[in-house]
């Protein structure tokens, strides 16, 4: 949403460019997306006042300030929380995945916002693990000065100890049932906990006993073309899985491009650019961006996917207009952007308005919550179901929120 005609501290260096339809704009540095711009809805009036770095709109919805940003088994669940509380678990594939690692790893900070919440912790995503890197032959990462993140994403705790066969598992396993039955009638006061335990253990089991889903992570059986394609980097291997996770049956897979500097000093800034934000974004950010998006939307396109599969790009805030004191941009959750693409989107759209300086929303103001009803209604669950929070209350699962159904065909 580029301010070509705004003042210089506010329009800053980039120019737009013209897409596939006529009238819509972006980024010149976004010449991929611009190829696919009838393919996308663009939501450019999101807003809220719960915070800066609060991800819990984003994620469930709930737009309130909350008293921090850690998660509190109190909170709203997230969406693929919701879904694997409504639809349940097919053994052996979770219905909700998270990566590359849990909210805040890359700053050993645990944000609320991807967890089951009041609906207990057996509703949690499968969230895995990474090792995050850069090229050693390139420039030391500093603040304002990040580095390209490598890795992959990796199932948790997978391989079997030396000797153990999954027919001696499957033994281990029944007699652990048998103790749980002992558990259950000695101490049913303890239910709710139980359950949750009796989640995490089951997950547990079949990440080591699924096939089919070991698989989905394992990219070497995929082309050395398609792993380049999608960029090689954690990004681009997160959402190369992603895709395979969807061929597989997982029903929701968020990926999410965080900051990797205190355990690894790779990324410092990622998207919270108040330092050179022209330059990380034209350097680091948005080449990456771009072609992973463009791989993706034509990978799910060519496997007769993207009809039924929806994409949603969106974050927990923008950033402000004018232009800081070290050419970068500071937290803005006044009005920003979300693009949404695939199943049931109507592409070539534009929703929303900003005003003349992108700084406040001038015409159909979007909450994150109406987002979620939207997302929700693609994937056929009615927005206004209940479900009972940590009182017993029935909740709206989408906070209140409206779809958007003008963007939805």
């Amino acid at each position: 949403d580029l301010k070509p005609a705004a003042p210089a501290e506010v329009r800053g260096e980039f120019q737009p460019i013209a897409t596939t339809v006529p009238g819509i704009q972006v980024c010149e540095h976004l010449p991929r997306l611009a190829r696919m711009a009838d393919q996308f809805a663009f939501i450019r009036s999101v807003n809220h006042a719960a915070g800066c770095h609060n991800c819990l709109p984003c994620y469930t919805g709930y737009d309130l300030m909350p008293p921090d940003q850690h998660p509190r088994p109190t909170d709203a669940p997230s969406i693929g929380s919701v879904l694997q509380y409504l639809q349940g678990t097919p053994a052996g594939n979770p219905q909700y995945v998270y990566m590359p690692n849990w909210l805040g790893w890359g700053q050993s900070f645990r944000r609320a916002g991807p967890y089951g919440g009041f609906l207990g912790r057996r509703f949690d995503a499968l969230t895995t693990e990474c090792s995050p890197y850069y090229d050693k032959d390139s420039f030391a990462p500093a603040p304002g000065n990040p580095q390209t993140v490598r890795g992959m994403p990796l199932l948790p705790s997978t391989s079997l100890e030396d000797g153990m066969t999954i027919d001696r598992l499957n033994s281990r396993r029944t007699l652990l049932s048998q103790i749980d039955d002992e558990r259950r009638r000695v101490d049913e006061a303890a239910a709710a906990g139980l359950a949750s335990y009796q989640r995490q253990q089951q997950q547990a089991f079949d990440l080591l006993t699924s096939s089919e889903l070991r698989r989905a992570f394992d990219l070497s059986q995929e082309s050395p073309q398609m792993v380049q394609r999608y960029g090689d980097t954690l990004f681009g291997n997160s959402t190369l899985i992603a895709r395979r996770l969807i061929e597989a049956g997982v029903r929701f897979v968020n990926v999410t491009w965080d900051l990797f500097w205190g355990p690894v000093n790779v990324d410092y800034d990622a998207w919270d650019t108040h330092t050179n934000n022209f330059r990380i974004l034209k350097n680091n950010k948005l080449p990456g961006f771009d072609q992973t998006m463009e791989a993706l939307m034509t990978d799910l396109s060519e496997r007769g996917l993207l009809s039924e599969t929806l994409i949603v790009v969106t974050s927990e805030m923008g950033r402000t207009p004018k232009i800081n004191g070290n050419a970068g941009r500071d937290h803005w959750t006044n009005c920003y952007g979300s693009l949404l693409a695939g199943a049931g989107i109507r592409g070539g759209t534009v929703y929303g308005a900003s005003d003349a300086q992108a700084a406040y929303v001038a015409d159909n103001p979007v909450r994150p919550a109406d987002l979620l009803a939207t997302i929700y209604r693609s994937l056929g669950i009615d927005p206004a179901t209940r479900v009972p929070d940590h009182t017993g209350r029935p909740v709206e699962i989408s906070q209140g929120g409206h779809e958007i159904s003008a963007v939805m065909s």
